[in-house]
């Protein structure tokens, strides 16, 4: 799986955002200039940030967008659901029965479970750990893989 575009910007927008000094408001250009983002994209992107309640806009000279909570209290998954990013991995949609014509794929459960380890991840990290470089999990070591019993070495 990859993510979209939609989804990486908004978390980096909003990383941008919680960057600001004292809750300034970002002007929507100077995002767009700094991650070499399209404006119009942005527009598009923040229209649903805005509606979901994690930007707030400021109008006047100094307008632009600011965050609408303090960064420690947005979850990325939050950011990645408002600009309705699909985190699923499987072929069919989360409420789909079915991935092939009238049966699911014979791996529907590995992708599906793999799915929710994904949501789980990001609803852990915080846009403030983001902003700090520190949103690390460990992870289980690695095992080191052999050839199966009866392979050709």
């Amino acid at each position: 799986m990859e993510l979209n575009t939609k989804g990486r910007y908004a978390v980096t927008a909003m990383a941008e955002l919680a960057q600001a000094a004292d809750g300034t408001a970002l002007a929507l250009s100077t995002i767009a200039d700094r991650q070499l983002i399209s404006l119009a994209y942005l527009e598009q992107i923040f229209l649903k940030l805005r509606r979901a309640g994690l930007v707030e806009s400021a109008r006047g000279r100094s307008g632009g967008y600011r965050l609408a909570r303090p960064a420690r209290d947005i979850r990325i998954a939050e950011i990645m659901h408002a600009v309705e990013e699909d985190m699923r991995m499987t072929r069919c949609g989360a409420e789909a029965a079915t991935c092939l014509p009238g049966r699911r794929c014979i791996t529907h459960g590995l992708w599906n479970a793999l799915s929710d380890q994904i949501e789980s991840f990001l609803q852990t990290v915080t846009l403030q750990q983001v902003v700090d470089g520190a949103p690390i999990v460990a992870a289980p070591p690695v095992a080191a893989t052999r050839p199966l019993a009866g392979a050709a070495e």
